[in-house]
């Protein structure tokens, strides 16, 4: 069994593209068709991502319009947006939905800030796991005799470098995320 660093770093990959993922989800005050990216619609017998459904758009700085593509499915759509979580408030107009980004108030932005630290400390944790996951490989293959100690300190060593520079990518998505959502 060898040791495959290529597999940890596609795993913490994996878990920055998570946390990129969940901050385009969180509002900073200007409308942008990716909130509407974590929206799931009950449609035909389950749940659909919206942009299967509809195609969203940005005419202005406070405003989102959805352009639902099935006549159909315009109330189901309308609904879950309603009910996302996202504090948005459709407003169908046949197969087109108005969806007003209201102006974020002091209080709303510190909540948003700390959903957003929440998130990143979620990915921190994910990451640390990902971590111990190849340091345990590490001593499973030192205990098998299949590896030195001397190679295991220096794999220990690389496998703390990949993990702190993650880590650092998740805290710099994060400050740029705070400001951005802080920017009145």
């Amino acid at each position: 069994m060898a040791f495959d660093m290529n597999d940890l770093k596609k795993r913490m990959d994996g878990a920055l593209h998570t946390f990129q993922e969940e901050m385009k989800g969180l509002r900073t005050g200007r409308a942008s068709a990716s909130m509407l990216d974590t929206v799931q619609v009950e449609a035909y017998g389950g749940m659909m991502p919206l942009n299967q459904l509809a195609s969203v758009s940005v005419p202005e700085s406070r405003m989102l319009v959805v352009q639902v593509w099935d006549r159909a499915m315009a109330a189901a759509v309308e609904k879950a947006i309603r009910i996302a979580g996202l504090g948005l408030n459709p407003a169908a107009e046949g197969q087109v939905i108005r969806v007003p980004t209201p102006e974020l108030s002091g209080e709303r932005r510190k909540e948003l800030v700390k959903v957003a630290q929440k998130y990143g400390e979620q990915q921190r944790v994910a990451i640390r796991n990902i971590r111990r996951d190849g340091m345990d490989d590490l001593k499973k293959m030192e205990k098998d005799g299949g590896i030195s100690k001397d190679e295991i300190a220096g794999k220990s060593e690389e496998v703390q470098k990949v993990t702190d520079s993650y880590i650092k990518k998740v805290d710099e998505i994060l400050v740029a995320k705070e400001k951005d959502i802080m920017q009145i």
